[in-house]
């Protein structure tokens, strides 16, 4: 069954409004533009609205990744918002303006979130194992450790390791495993090693390097790291959860995909797409994505 996933209310954070390859959106009391290939279609809302911005990013001349943010006088560089939600988790993150137009975080995986804490929750009597691979600031690694997770976290830039360990610390918590690795060698270790995970995510970018330059391309990579990922996860008791945002990769590839390598009935199985819907009701399709559980 193909599946929608997207974004629960949320206080700190709202899709204000998108078109124009770009996106308008409230991250607690401050208000973003940045670019957004995928919004091919007019804005909802009059130009007026989009320049109370208090930040807005342009690329550099040439460039389709790097630019730079103008910013309003009453714009910081880096701010705190809170998540919550009814099921108990409760969440910190320290935000900031990258050159590559992210703000370290990515809302639209709300739902994977919690997906990991509830997974993680009904696991809490077992300690279990939780795998976090590509995992950049730590949200879904924070998920997971709030319900009680035993959380390796890995991403080859120590840079980003220590922005999550911020939010950990935000968040009040810790324990938290860091790793400076590339994930295909550590995964490709640890699969020697014979460990096992009650948990594993992986949320791949579409191209990548390694800490010491290795090479990753997510076409040519995919395959092989899910083979991996399904050696790596307990028989008789896992949950898994796989994202994936770049243009033009269906989920029916994922679907293909975790078919072969996860064979078997799986207690919840869901496939699909993960989209924000802004103030107009436009969803803006944002990655997808394949998650189940024993």
């Amino acid at each position: 069954m193909y599946d929608f996933l997207t974004t629960s209310p949320w206080p700190d954070y709202e899709l204000i409004d998108s078109g124009n390859f770009q996106k308008l959106e409230r991250f607690g009391k401050y208000i973003l533009a940045r670019p957004e290939p995928q919004a091919i279609w007019d804005p909802h809302l009059p130009l007026k609205e989009w320049e109370k911005a208090d930040a807005a990013f342009a690329r550099a001349p040439g460039s389709t990744e790097k630019g730079q943010w103008r910013l309003k006088p009453s714009m910081p560089e880096q701010w705190v918002i809170a998540y919550e939600r009814p099921d108990g988790l409760k969440l910190k993150f320290r935000l900031g303006l990258s050159s590559f137009k992210h703000v370290g975080l990515f809302p639209e995986q709300d739902p994977n979130w919690q997906f990991i804490y509830n997974q993680t929750r009904k696991r809490r009597a077992k300690l279990p194992r939780v795998l976090n691979l590509f995992a950049y600031t730590g949200a879904a690694t924070l998920a997971a450790r709030a319900a009680g997770a035993d959380v390796t976290h890995l991403d080859s830039v120590k840079q980003v390791n220590f922005w999550a360990r911020d939010n950990m610390e935000a968040s009040q918590l810790d324990g938290v495993r860091w790793l400076v690795e590339d994930a295909m060698k550590y995964v490709r270790r640890e699969v020697k090693r014979g460990s096992k995970y009650q948990g594993l995510i992986l949320d791949p970018p579409a191209y990548g390097r390694g800490p010491n330059g290795e090479k990753w391309q997510l076409e040519d990579e995919l395959n092989e790291m899910l083979k991996l990922s399904q050696q790596l996860l307990d028989p008789e008791d896992h949950f898994f959860v796989v994202n994936l945002y770049s243009l033009g990769f269906s989920a029916l590839i994922l679907d293909n995909l975790t078919t072969a390598i996860f064979p078997g009935p799986k207690a919840v199985r869901e496939l699909g797409e993960i989209y924000l819907h802004d103030a107009g009701q436009r969803k803006l399709p944002l990655g997808t994505f394949c998650r189940f559980a024993t």
